[in-house]
């Protein structure tokens, strides 16, 4: 029986594509959702360029201050888990997956509550659209 080892708050999907293609879908899925990306962040090319080795992993963070701002007005804590981001990685099998942190997990782990039931709602749904689109099980 296998053992999810994940850490909590983490909401992980496998992707259908290569790293580079699920993170480029990714990329075009969030701006089709009219938020910003502000940063690809490329960890394998890091490690590359120090001489060391690691399978595709890169980062996107993006985001709209429309969803995040409203958190922030709660808690203003939360601003340290905002811009949303997500995971783009090859396993050791070369299995691609995408990972992010649930927005109520954000929410909770900053004790945010009241008035943000709304804000939670339409980010988690839209991040569980982006990924679904970025992984390839949406035509999106």
């Amino acid at each position: 029986m296998a053992v999810d080892t994940r850490p909590a708050g983490l909401i992980v999907a496998p992707s259908e594509h290569g790293p580079k293609e699920t993170a480029d879908r990714l990329v075009a899925a969030v701006t089709g959702h009219g938020m910003k990306v502000m940063a690809r962040i490329d960890h394998a090319g890091a490690a590359a360029s120090v001489g060391l080795s690691l399978r595709p992993t890169e980062v996107i963070i993006f985001g709209n201050p429309m969803g995040g701002t409203p958190l922030m007005q709660a808690v203003q804590t939360v601003g340290i888990d905002l811009p949303l981001k997500a995971l783009v990685w090859q396993d050791e099998a070369g299995k691609t997956w995408v990972g992010y942190n649930a927005p109520q997990w954000i929410a909770d782990r900053h004790g945010a509550a009241g008035g943000i039931e709304a804000p939670i709602g339409k980010m988690t749904q839209v991040l569980s659209d982006v990924v679904r689109q970025a992984a390839g099980r949406d035509p999106g």
